[in-house]
Formats: C-alpha cells, sequence, structure tokens
C-alpha cells in the first residue's frame, strides 16, 4: 500500500510540473516570442489593413467576387484545388488525368471569354491551382492579361493599371516574380477612387 502512494504521490507530481511547464509557460513563451517587434504580423496572419479594417491576409490568396461579374474591375487569383466552402486544398490529380485535363480546358475557356482574348493567350497559372489553392500572387503575365479588363471597368488608363502592377510586382518567395492579387485591387481602388 505504501508503495502504491508513493507511486501516486510522484504520478501527480509530474502532471502538475508538466502542466506548468507545457501548459502555462510553453505558450506563454510561445506568446511572448510573437510580440518581437517584426514577427507580431507574421504571428498575426500577415493582416492587411485598410481605414483601419482588416481586408485580408498577404499570404493567403482569396478570389474577389465581382457584384457584376459583366463589369469585373478585380485582378483575379490562381483557382482554387476544391470547391466552393472548401478553404484549401490539394487534388493531387496528374497531368494526365482526364478530370484536370477538362477542368484545366474549362478554365481557359472561361478566362479567355472574361478577358476577350483567344485561350491559347490565357498563362498556365491562371489555369492551374497551386498546392494550397491559397497562392496570394500571380505571375506578371496573368496581371497583364487582365490589364485591359481592369482599366475598362475601373475607368484609370492602361498606362496606370500597368503601372499600379509594377508597383506591386515583387519576387517574394523564390524569386519569381509575382503580383499580390490582394494589395494590386487595393491599389486599383484607391486608384479609382474607391467607387468598386
Amino acid at each position: 500500500m505504501n508503495t502504491l502512494v508513493k507511486q501516486t504521490w510522484a504520478g501527480l507530481r509530474v502532471l502538475l510540473v508538466l502542466t506548468v511547464l507545457l501548459g502555462i509557460l510553453y505558450p506563454l513563451a510561445v506568446w511572448a516570442v510573437t510580440r518581437i517587434p517584426g514577427l507580431a504580423g507574421h504571428a498575426e496572419g500577415s493582416v492587411v489593413t485598410q481605414d483601419g479594417q482588416a481586408v485580408g491576409s498577404s499570404l493567403i490568396g482569396v478570389d474577389p467576387v465581382p457584384a457584376d461579374p459583366a463589369h469585373d474591375p478585380w485582378f483575379h487569383t490562381r483557382p482554387s484545388a476544391v470547391g466552393p466552402g472548401v478553404p484549401s486544398g490539394a487534388s493531387n490529380k496528374g497531368p494526365d488525368n482526364a478530370d484536370l485535363v477538362q477542368a484545366i480546358e474549362q478554365r481557359k475557356a472561361s478566362i479567355a471569354e472574361r478577358e476577350g482574348v483567344s485561350p491559347d493567350q490565357v498563362p498556365p497559372d491562371a489555369v492551374t491551382a497551386s498546392g494550397s489553392g491559397l497562392d496570394p500572387a500571380i505571375s506578371v503575365a496573368y496581371a497583364g492579361l487582365q490589364t485591359a479588363r481592369v482599366a475598362r471597368n475601373t475607368g484609370l488608363s492602361l498606362d496606370r493599371v500597368k503601372q499600379l502592377i509594377a508597383e506591386n510586382t515583387s519576387g517574394a518567395g523564390i524569386g519569381v516574380p509575382g503580383v499580390n492579387v490582394l494589395r494590386l485591387d487595393l491599389a486599383v481602388r484607391a486608384a479609382a477612387g474607391g467607387a468598386h
């Protein structure tokens, strides 16, 4: 009986010590590290704000939905591999998968129609999803394809829209030039007077 009591007390002491270490001190230490200047924005999801309001994340691409698809003033992100209502995920379909090939052809036709170009002018990143389906950036070529439509629907000049694309293009990440769609759409909205 004496051994059982000793083992029970030893177990309770271990439980108490681990609860304090892993349940209180470790979470507080992680939280404290995220408060270090320069890390706080990343720890909170790299939130982009405008006029004091959160409007999105610079790390997560969310395709804007126009109020009137016939007068779409927004730049669009890469497609998601998952359906509506599912936040992210990959399809794991290979390049020879008939469903994937069909989906790419449908996306290509839809984008070509929206942009008023032939399907062979649609760049690959416009029709292929990223691994997560939440890529925040598009290629300069895909942004360039959307320039005429955005200029026409916002009233901005073609040169001004191209300038905004250049201002929101970076080589962040792997050094390949990419255009952050959220930041670009916010710049377009500001340049157009916030009307869209």
